[in-house]
């Protein structure tokens, strides 16, 4: 299932993104990619523990912890600090699977990458090209999202970026632990807490919202692990 999170940057802080982007170092993306996944890559990115990536990846974790969609969907119970990539004149990343586990650099820590996420910075007119392509069970589907919008899908997923054929495109990346495995458990608590929400939005005072939302918790409870 994939997910569409809408603005969640605002447009002061994807100019600071683009500022900060623009002076910072970039290095061959190959160099964070498997053996495999490497065959097929050919982007670049801001490296691992760079301040720039630190400084840029805290200010959108510190969004997405006050984001009522993320939370919801991902039920994140650890995220690997964002990374950065760029694609321009011809660059593209092959068909691949992302890596099931995911060290953080500098420390003991692993996680597991039940999803991954794709925050585009790039207005969709400034270049062209630069599709995400993620397989699912209802065949490829195509993520070009305006700057500030995100998308999450299952780590499990082939997937891949077709090439940049003008301009540039921009994006964070990175992946999220969820309190529970199963993509489709996930799916289906999104899709009860959605409907808790418009519940709770349209008839308020309706005692069936008490009762869903004991449902969706006991669900939870049963799924979850911390």
């Amino acid at each position: 299932m994939l997910v569409h999170i809408p603005q969640v940057l605002t447009g002061a802080q994807l100019a600071e993104c683009r500022r900060a982007l623009a002076a910072a170092e970039w290095r061959d993306g190959r160099a964070t990619a498997g053996y495999q996944s490497a065959r097929v890559k050919d982007n670049k990115q801001v490296p691992e523990g760079h301040p720039t990536a630190r400084r840029l990846g805290d200010m959108i974790l510190s969004v997405l912890e006050r984001h009522p969609l993320f939370l919801s969907a991902a039920l994140p119970l650890k995220v690997v600090p964002p990374l950065f990539n760029s694609y321009e004149a011809g660059e593209t990343y092959g068909s691949h699977v992302d890596g099931a586990i995911r060290p953080i650099a500098g420390t003991p820590h692993r996680v597991r990458t039940d999803l991954s996420a794709t925050l585009f910075l790039t207005a969709p007119d400034d270049y062209d090209g630069g599709e995400l392509v993620v397989e699912d069970a209802f065949g490829p589907q195509r993520v070009k999202l305006p700057a500030g919008d995100m998308v999450l899908y299952p780590g499990t997923s082939l997937h891949h970026v077709r090439p940049v054929t003008r301009g540039r495109r921009l994006a964070a990346f990175f992946w999220i632990q969820s309190m529970v495995r199963a993509a489709d458990d996930r799916s289906l608590l999104l899709e009860l807490d959605a409907a808790i929400q418009q519940l709770a939005r349209t008839v308020p005072e309706n005692a069936a919202i008490v009762r869903l939302m004991n449902v969706y918790h006991n669900l939870l409870r049963r799924w979850a692990d911390t």
